[in-house]
């Protein structure tokens, strides 16, 4: 592939994420072009196809075997990103892959074996990590301008209808969900939050299903965590929040600190006069689409690996571990077959 070409996607699930995903391989901006799509359930893909005047494939096999296409989109309930993964890198596709990797450390192991075996290139997606924002924070982190950081709190407090999880038969399920308001909405912070400030050494975690019926999982958590820096964090996810409260991070150093509301920054004091940027407004989803297609062209490493990924997951199971067993846990270390 040539600078010059555009990466010919193709894309499994046309649910809500994956009709978004759709749009932005279409736009202009994106140095992709949109092949074909699939899904479970034909009609539904039959009728986006024809929106954007792509072929819809019989079935996920037939996508996977067009030659004329070089990566997918997956989009499709999280305990089944392993089994598709897992299929279209051995079909010879890269893959930009739906948020969570998988919903548990050992499918998640599987996934990054056959992208090792594959030599394609996979991400998933943690569009949070291309707010300017967050990427400010990063490197203020980076280049020491926060000091030692001491602590952190991250809060995810978000609400949902008892019918958002009605809708879906695989929402707030185990094997298909993973987890509730900390693996399907809290994911994003959880991995920004590795992303800012390194590994983790051990959670300690309460959950609860406070405001919602009929599904197996949590729709509240509270996390301590200690970093292997030493730094110590506190998270909370929810989706039983009346209201439309903002996704907040703190970061303390002590040397700074830096508050952010919907990765708008509210506060920000350190020893060294630095002023706060005029920062852009960017879309999140097509920055990191744009990332993929430059690491796919260029053989690079996308700015979200699999293996990062898996780290986030890791981190959700030991948190749900320690809610059940009401005991510290620590995150479970990558096994990867040789």
């Amino acid at each position: 592939m040539t600078a010059s070409e555009a990466l010919r996607m193709g894309v499994v699930g046309v649910g809500v994420i994956g009709r978004a995903h759709v749009r932005r391989i279409a736009s202009r901006e994106a140095a992709t072009t949109l092949v074909a799509v699939a899904d479970q359930n034909p009609e539904a893909a039959q009728t986006l196809a024809a929106e954007y005047g792509v072929e819809a494939a019989d079935s996920v096999e037939a996508l996977l075997g067009r030659e004329d296409l070089d990566a997918v989109v997956i989009a499709v309930p999280s305990g089944l990103h392993a089994e598709l993964a897992v299929a279209a890198l051995r079909a010879g596709k890269h893959v930009l892959l739906e948020k969570p990797i998988e919903v548990t450390t050992a499918r998640s192991d599987e996934i990054l074996a056959a992208e090792a075996a594959s030599g394609k290139t996979l991400t998933v997606v943690s569009q949070r990590r291309f707010a300017p924002a967050n990427q400010f924070i990063r490197q203020l982190i980076a280049d020491g301008k926060l000091g030692r950081i001491t602590s952190a709190t991250v809060e995810v407090a978000l609400w949902r209808t008892q019918e958002y999880y009605d809708t879906g038969a695989w929402r707030g399920t185990w094997a298909l969900d993973g987890g509730g308001a900390l693996m399907n909405q809290g994911v994003h912070l959880v991995d920004l939050a590795l992303w800012l400030l390194g590994d983790v050494e051990e959670v300690y975690a309460h959950t609860g299903l406070l405001a919602h019926e009929n599904i197996e999982v949590e729709d509240t958590v509270t996390i301590t965590a200690r970093l292997r820096s030493g730094a110590l964090l506190t998270f909370l996810a929810t989706t039983a929040a009346y209201g439309k409260l903002p996704i907040r991070v703190n970061i303390m150093g002590d040397d700074g600190s830096i508050v952010t509301e919907s990765e708008q920054i509210t506060h920000f004091d350190t020893r060294e006069e630095i002023p706060v940027p005029d920062l852009p407004e960017a879309d999140q989803q097509l920055a990191q689409l744009q990332d993929f297609v430059t690491a796919v062209r260029e053989q690079t490493t996308p700015l979200v690996t699999s293996e990062q990924a898996r780290a986030a997951v890791a981190f959700i199971n030991a948190v749900y571990e320690s809610g059940r067993t009401g005991k510290p846990v620590q995150p479970a270390a990558v096994q990867v077959p040789a």
